[in-house]
């Protein structure tokens, strides 16, 4: 759906034009790593710590430079308490919070049928025969 752009930036949004700004949204909130970052930040705000361990798998840096980015892009909010050391909280924003509920979506689109996608997976991959080796 193309939509007039209200900043003045350029005359529409549209996520399939090749310039569209939209695009790099697109690309953040369709990211593995920051869908899930959402996701584990719509129970409240968290710590650095609590969030690497409930995002199984992601490093450090991945995970500094992907909050770094939603927060660039102001889907989440940083809060530096202090303290020593310092205890640094992340929470979503208003428009995080919106994103939320779509994300959510997908991932339980994705739960709910990853049996049927590894069957299909399973199946194209007896079509194509042998691998030859």
């Amino acid at each position: 759906m193309v939509m007039d752009c209200t900043a003045g930036t350029h005359v529409h949004h549209d996520v399939y034009a090749a310039q569209c700004p939209c695009r790099d949204v697109l690309d953040l909130l369709a990211n593995k790593w920051s869908a899930l970052a959402i996701g584990a930040l719509e129970t409240g705000p968290q710590r650095f710590g609590a969030l690497r361990r409930r995002l199984d798998g992601i490093s450090p840096k991945v995970l500094t430079g992907t909050l770094r980015r939603l927060e660039g892009m102001g889907f989440v909010t940083r809060t530096v308490h202090p303290a020593v050391p310092p205890h640094v909280e992340y929470a979503l924003t208003a428009l995080g919070h919106s994103v939320a509920e779509p994300l959510s979506g997908l991932r339980t689109w994705v739960e709910r049928h990853l049996d049927e996608i590894a069957g299909a997976r399973g199946a194209s991959r007896c079509a194509e025969g042998p691998a030859v080796g």
